[in-house]
């Protein structure tokens, strides 16, 4: 064995050494409709008007640790109770991740808990706090098993519960009812954290229900809004605990330019509601024309995605390969069988998809 191969098996855990690192696929002339982006920019008033502000950056300080301002707007634009703070993060993932630690380390060994299918970065979090991470499946239909969560709780008793509002990447939006039962279930050995990325496309919420649960983190990212290149997430809870997650999260985690770019779109969120509201209609008709298509099959979603299983996975990828349409074939992950994932884009992004759709059908 070499030297470096050594110096790996003796310093990096078992499990990093057998993980794979995360891939994101080159988009370049692609029409990318694999990553959840909203595909409009802001106009160009409105982006003349941005950069004047980023010009003015102070690049050469640290930016403010308390993310005061910005917290505040978030706060007052973005529906937090009254008396609720929040805790921003690079993106959703970090928020994950200061979660993950947060109930992590020493001789325990904590379980989080999530139904699967669901967003990578839960079972990815876990493995990498050294947690263990067990997955309840989803029922054929998509929906919650709730006696199957119920009872993996019982036995599992786990310090972190994910559920996903709408889920990704099946786009479901689970029965509220049941998601509270849930909660309640896991009472005070747990926390749930209700992850709200899709809310914008789902015109529903948790959030203003915190007060009703001690226990309950409802996290969110404005990256599904239209922000995605500024990575900022944002999460809530019962202050005490939200102050126990602030210990864990890094100094100075929100750059300057993101606080900035953030604090501008805050104050003009009826733009990005706006295309929100045209996305929610531009999904209804792809999913209402692909459900028209002999052999394929639309699974409801309130995201800004749809789950299509289609009648030969590999083809019709194949054919969106080669029309240069970049999806998410999500057909090896278990229960998604001959499944992808397709972001609701454009007319004009929709009309070259779904035209590449119908050519890999009739093909086949």
């Amino acid at each position: 064995m070499s030297f470096i191969d050594t110096l790996i098996a003796n310093t990096i855990r078992p499990e990093i050494q057998a993980d794979q690192a995360y891939v994101v696929p080159d988009a370049d002339g692609y029409i990318k409709l694999d990553a959840m982006e909203n595909p409009y920019s802001l106009p160009a008033h409105l982006r003349e008007e941005l950069g004047h502000r980023l010009a003015a950056a102070v690049l050469n300080r640290y930016p403010l640790p308390s993310n005061a301002t910005l917290k505040h707007k978030i706060c007052a634009r973005l529906g937090i109770p009254d008396g609720y703070d929040v805790i921003l993060g690079n993106g959703s993932d970090e928020l994950i991740s200061i979660m993950a630690t947060a109930v992590s380390g020493g001789a325990r060994r904590p379980v989080i808990l999530a139904p699967t299918p669901g967003f990578v970065m839960f079972s990815r979090s876990a493995m990498l706090a050294g947690a263990e991470f067990v997955g309840v499946p989803l029922r054929a239909d998509m929906i919650l098993d709730k006696a199957s969560m119920l009872a993996n709780i019982a036995e599992h008793k786990p310090a972190l519960v994910f559920l996903a509002y709408p889920n990704n990447p099946t786009g479901t939006l689970f029965d509220p009812a049941e998601m509270v039962e849930i909660i309640q279930a896991v009472g005070d050995t747990g926390v749930v954290v209700v992850d709200e990325a899709y809310g914008p496309f789902a015109r529903t919420s948790f959030m203003e229900r915190l007060p009703e649960f001690e226990n309950m983190v409802v996290m969110r990212t404005v990256s599904k809004l239209g922000l995605a290149g500024i990575r900022l997430g944002y999460m809530s809870a019962a202050p005490k605990l939200l102050a126990q997650f602030e210990k864990v999260r890094p100094p100075y985690n929100i750059n300057v330019l993101t606080q900035i770019a953030a604090e501008f779109a805050l104050d003009h969120l009826e733009v990005l509601n706006d295309q929100a509201t045209l996305l929610i209609a531009a999904r209804e008709q792809l999913a209402a024309d692909l459900a028209a298509l002999p052999g394929v099959t639309v699974f409801p979603s309130a995201a800004n995605f749809l789950l299509v299983r289609l009648p030969d996975v590999d083809a019709s990828c194949a054919r969106l390969d080669a029309d240069k349409v970049m999806v998410k074939n999500v057909s090896k992950i278990c229960g998604l069988g001959g499944c992808i994932r397709v972001t609701v884009s454009t007319p004009e992004e929709n009309a070259v998809f779904l035209d590449a759709i119908k050519a890999s059908l009739t093909s086949h």
